[in-house]
């Protein structure tokens, strides 16, 4: 099997080496300020010659996000306000999370971190595990970025041998797109690394359309699983990609029968240049309320919003909590 990094730096980077897989349309983003960025496997499930494409939608830069809209800013879930550093967030009661890795396995077009501060080299947490091991409220250390899994096994098991090592972390918690792109990351040495760890781990991992998920996407998962590992999943509720019933149906019927609980259906977070993925919350709460007409209810997923200084996740279930 190809090792995961070499995958990784073959990366799709620029829309010449993407024009020699599929065609492409006339509406590119000129000079995409958040740069092309995609794994050759999810260029090869897109329909050639389809725009509207579910993949290709989400992954291709359009001339769309050149628009500019009132309400849409750089830090729509109020990051920097929480950071204690500019690698730790606080935001939760109990939950710290921590940014391993400015970098992605591929760049979502709606990622709400496109425009976050990050330093330019995250190498060194001494600071941030400090402020994690004098804080016994903090049970749970949420791994995030970027994508935790972008960084190499040596400098991720010394992170988590740190966390692991801290008393009162009782939940170590990996939030990760990276095996929808490069299922490989999930390796036997990776697999090791994680045996190795007594604290209790939870992967989420995010996908947000049924084709995302293939054989080897779903036996990377499953061997997190055969550790004991809780698998869930969240998605974002994204217009043209699975705003329909049929399409959110068969996402979360292909996350139950691959063993992945659905866990969260975000609302789309007002990054700015994103507006054109945005759908009607009124509009997601009745496609949820159709989808629990069909599907059993341990598939489907708490709608929520994140709002800025907010204590949690706000769920979203009624006309009236959205004029509350």
């Amino acid at each position: 099997m190809e090792h995961w990094q070499k995958i990784f730096q073959n990366n799709i980077r620029s829309y010449d080496e993407l024009r020699e897989l599929i065609p492409l349309p006339n509406t590119l983003s000129p000079f995409p300020k958040f740069p092309l960025n995609i794994p050759r496997r999810l260029v090869e499930k897109m329909e050639p010659g389809d725009f509207n494409d579910p993949l290709f939608l989400q992954f291709v830069p359009l001339a769309s996000e050149l628009i500019a809209t009132p309400g849409f800013v750089n830090d729509p879930v109020s990051d920097e306000a929480a950071a204690r550093t500019t690698k730790l967030l606080h935001k939760y009661k109990g939950r710290a999370l921590l940014l391993v890795s400015s970098a992605c396995a591929m760049h979502c077009r709606y990622c709400f971190r496109q425009k976050y501060p990050y330093e330019k080299d995250v190498k060194e947490y001494e600071k941030e595990l400090a402020i994690i091991e004098a804080d016994p409220s903090i049970t749970e250390v949420i791994l995030s970025g970027g994508d935790p899994l972008s960084k190499g096994n040596s400098a991720l098991g010394l992170l988590l041998e740190a966390l692991d090592a801290i008393p009162h972390v009782k939940v170590i918690r990996f939030h990760s797109r990276f095996p929808i792109g490069i299922p490989e990351r999930i390796s036997d040495e990776f697999i090791s690394l994680l045996k190795g760890i007594s604290t209790q781990i939870v992967f989420i991992l995010h996908v947000n359309h049924a084709r995302e998920l293939d054989a080897d996407v779903v036996q990377s998962m499953k061997k997190l699983m055969a550790l004991g590992i809780p698998v869930l999943s969240q998605s974002v509720l994204l217009r043209g990609i699975n705003d329909s019933l049929p399409r959110l149906k068969e996402l979360v019927l292909s996350l139950i029968h691959a063993g992945i609980v659905p866990y969260y259906l975000h609302q789309l977070d007002r990054v700015q240049n994103t507006a054109h993925f945005e759908v009607d919350p009124e509009d997601g709460i009745a496609l949820i309320e159709q989808l629990r007409k069909e599907v059993p209810g341990y598939a489907v997923p708490t709608y929520v919003q994140e709002i800025g200084g907010e204590a949690s996740k706000t769920p979203l279930h009624s006309v009236e909590c959205l004029q509350a």
